[in-house]
């Protein structure tokens, strides 16, 4: 579970700083754009400052690349940007928000398995279809099965 330890960026050494891979590495390691990764730090959705060489190079360390797998996770399933850099401020502040922290998350499950449960009703009438068609095919009267033509459903 990726739990965030945040350092003080005055701490690190320079080697420290260049350390870790660039946003063209760090971008195929999460699966996302550079320019995204780039738009999720100004917008606000990383814990912890994104390290830099002296000469402005972002350099991404695992932890950073954990909590970008976090992020795109959570957008995957729905939750809004507003959302999660709340939750990515909760994150970083530390101790003592963990309550909302969960109050987030699981308002978050419960939308997405609201979601899951539609799909599950759509997939039941996708199988139903697919049921009808390989029946009908088998049956070698598929010809049958409803086609309209181009005015059929217009009133007379």
């Amino acid at each position: 579970m990726l739990q965030v330890k945040p350092q003080p960026a005055s701490g690190l050494t320079r080697s420290a700083a260049e350390a870790g891979v660039s946003i063209a590495e760090a971008a195929r390691r999460t699966g996302v754009s550079a320019y995204t990764l780039r738009y999720y730090e100004r917008a606000g959705l990383v814990v912890t400052p994104v390290n830099r060489t002296a000469g402005g190079t972002r350099r991404y360390h695992q932890l950073d690349l954990d909590w970008i797998t976090v992020c795109t996770r959570l957008r995957a399933t729905g939750m809004p940007i507003k959302t999660i850099r709340r939750y990515a401020q909760l994150v970083a502040a530390g101790r003592g928000n963990e309550q909302e922290r969960l109050a987030l998350m699981e308002a978050h499950r419960a939308d997405v398995s609201a979601k899951l449960a539609d799909l599950q009703e759509n997939l039941k009438i996708i199988h139903h279809k697919i049921d009808v068609y390989r029946g009908r095919l088998a049956a070698g009267d598929a010809d049958q099965l409803w086609a309209p033509t181009a005015h059929s459903w217009m009133p007379r």
